[in-house]
């Protein structure tokens, strides 16, 4: 079976990049940005908020080793999907917690499981996860991928994703590759 493509957006695409970097079957992410309205965006256009762009992941996956239902469920664990346009101190429309479906059948599944959480109360609040067709991905500048493997002492890796990573871990063993 061929790889897929999932997209993802939680907030700050280097936390994003540093959890789905770490799991089994994963063969590739890339940190960029998705869903706005202007071709080939820099980063200080899509942080000004008015692009419709939100900081994104694009993940490549062999799924006879993860499935898309257990992407997804990562994806959900690992941010808060409850707060609107915000992720920690990031907030505007490009922090916005959303999945970029391929196709209906993944439409399908990320539906599905979002309804999952929800109803197992996981959360205090409900999730807010915008589910969106996938328009386009627009990778973003070299600096910004791989960013928490490169930058490890950056304090924002040590305060922000060293406990995202932490927290996933402890969560999902089992999907770990290292």
């Amino acid at each position: 079976m061929d790889n897929q493509i999932a997209t993802f957006a939680a907030g700050c695409f280097w936390c994003v990049e540093a959890i789905f970097e770490r799991v089994k079957g994963v063969v590739s992410v890339e940190s960029g940005y998705s869903g706005g309205t202007i071709v080939n965006p820099s980063y200080e256009q899509v942080t000004s908020g008015a692009t419709g762009h939100a900081e994104a992941t694009q993940i490549k996956f062999d799924p006879t080793v993860i499935s898309y239902v257990d992407l997804v469920k990562i994806f959900f664990l690992t941010h808060d999907p409850t707060t609107l346009n915000k992720q920690g101190n990031d907030v505007g429309p490009q922090y916005r917690s959303a999945i970029f479906y391929h196709n209906p059948e993944q439409e399908e599944i990320a539906n599905k499981v979002k309804q999952e959480i929800d109803e197992q109360g996981i959360y205090d609040r409900k999730i807010v996860t915008t589910i969106e067709e996938y328009k386009n991905f627009y990778p973003a500048e070299d600096y910004h991928q791989n960013f928490y493997n490169n930058n490890r002492d950056y304090p924002y890796c040590k305060i922000v994703i060293d406990p995202k990573i932490s927290k996933f871990r402890k969560e999902f063993m089992e999907k770990i590759n290292d």
